[in-house]
């Protein structure tokens, strides 16, 4: 039986719709819009991620007897809000950017339609997951952007909780990484995985050189030691004098990269080890990655900086009621106005100027529809319609169609998105 995802809530939420359902509103259909006032400061453009996980977590999204039993001991809410909840089915429609793709200040990343009892319970769960999958797509981004064309693996599993761990590998993988560490984030979304040994494994065996062996001995010459237990250039020599010249690569986890790297390739190039790549580790997040741009540098294996602390800074979602029908089934905009925290009222579609196959602006039409222009892309697509989730953003599949989504949302931004330097979003957000 699958867990339920429906105590991955807040309590107010709850509390709001005996409330409303109290007052007689409960039934009135609204728009509930997610969307960020702001990049995070200094960021060009955020990356969408963690809607086919959000799809599938909604599936779950039931009271079963064992939640419902709990909110009646604790007193959470009524006994005529649970007998609502006991048949709760979510009959709304949602509509969303592609996974993958690009956004900016105001982008309404998720939109909900739906009676107000049923789109307000959503909120939690769209926030904790769009919020930190997109944070780490977004910091993904710029790290593989920093690193051109070479190999990018996250290896942060250890720095994050578990659960975070295997979004957070499912999330930069759609930003562009190649691979994890992480098995069941393999398992789970179809991304290869990588990871041969540690420094435990050296310390293990009675020297270097057996360590070496046992390795080499299991997978082979193209697997990767790792070279700086003890000294660098002295593990070097001897992995190449054991795996001889073919040895797949060497992997550093200590020093001055930038140093270490350059002597090392000079070592295994004197030693006939051409073809011997070189990975590092040790910390790595997007302005380390671009240091080593001209370091020859094969492999990079980003932990922490992906998965959490300063590289990935909130997405900032939110969560807000745009607007409800009256009595007369009319639509009502409607919004907060509170200093520092206002936003547009009304629902809105979502439009991405081109110009010479570049994008130029974001284009938010409140409370109307638009025609789509010669020059713009539509940015909502259906996800879930009538309560029934569009299935193919769900799954392993999926992910790798929102890594192409991905890579077309950042060939379409100018230039300066990619500059990683503190700036001004690429683009900015246009209400017509």
């Amino acid at each position: 039986m699958q867990k339920s995802t429906a105590l991955l809530t807040d309590r107010y939420e709850l509390t709001m719709v005996q409330a409303a359902r109290a007052s007689g509103l409960g039934s009135r259909h609204c728009v509930f819009e997610t969307f960020s006032r702001q990049l995070p400061s200094g960021r060009r453009y955020g990356v969408v991620a963690g809607t086919g996980r959000l799809l599938e977590e909604l599936q779950k999204f039931r009271f079963t007897e064992n939640e419902l039993t709990w909110l009646k001991d604790t007193k959470v809410v009524d006994s005529d809000t649970l007998d609502f909840l006991s048949n709760f089915k979510f009959t709304g429609n949602v509509w969303g950017y592609r996974e993958g793709e690009a956004y900016f200040a105001y982008s309404p990343v998720i939109m909900v339609e739906a009676p107000f009892e049923q789109g307000v319970l959503l909120e939690t769960l769209i926030l904790s997951i769009m919020n930190y999958d997109s944070a780490v797509a977004s910091a993904a981004s710029r790290m593989r952007s920093a690193a051109g064309n070479r190999y990018l693996a996250e290896m942060g599993g250890r720095r994050t909780n578990e659960q975070a761990a295997v979004a957070a590998a499912r999330a930069a993988y759609i930003a562009g990484f190649d691979a994890t560490s992480n098995l069941e984030a393999g398992r789970s979304w179809g991304i290869p995985t990588m990871g041969t040994a540690a420094h435990a494994f050296t310390l293990l065996h009675n020297n270097e050189e057996d360590a070496f062996r046992a390795q080499v001995k299991t997978f082979g010459t193209g697997t990767t030691l790792l070279v700086d237990t003890y000294n660098t250039d002295e593990g070097v020599r001897k992995a190449i004098e054991i795996a001889g010249p073919k040895l797949g690569a060497v992997r550093i986890d200590s020093g001055d990269l930038g140093v270490e790297v350059a002597r090392v390739r000079e070592l295994l190039d004197s030693l006939g080890a051409t073809e011997t790549k070189i990975t590092v580790t040790n910390d790595l997040d997007e302005f380390a990655i671009a240091a080593l741009a001209a370091a020859p540098v094969d492999n990079y294996g980003v932990g922490t900086s992906v998965v959490t602390g300063s590289g990935v800074p909130t997405a900032g979602f939110v969560y807000k009621l745009v607007a409800h029908q009256d009595e007369a089934d009319n639509w009502v905009s409607v919004s907060k106005r509170s200093t520092n925290k206002t936003n547009m009222g009304g629902r809105k579609q979502a439009l991405r100027q081109i110009e010479n196959g570049k994008a130029t602006r974001e284009l938010l039409a409140a409370g109307h529809e638009i025609a789509v222009r010669s020059n713009t892309r539509e940015l909502q697509v259906p996800l879930i319609s009538e309560g029934i989730v569009d299935e193919s953003f769900i799954g392993s599949e999926a992910v790798s169609k929102a890594r192409l989504v991905h890579d077309q949302a950042i060939r379409e931004l100018p230039a300066q998105a990619h500059r990683l330097q503190r700036g001004d979003a690429a683009l900015q957000t246009e209400f017509i």
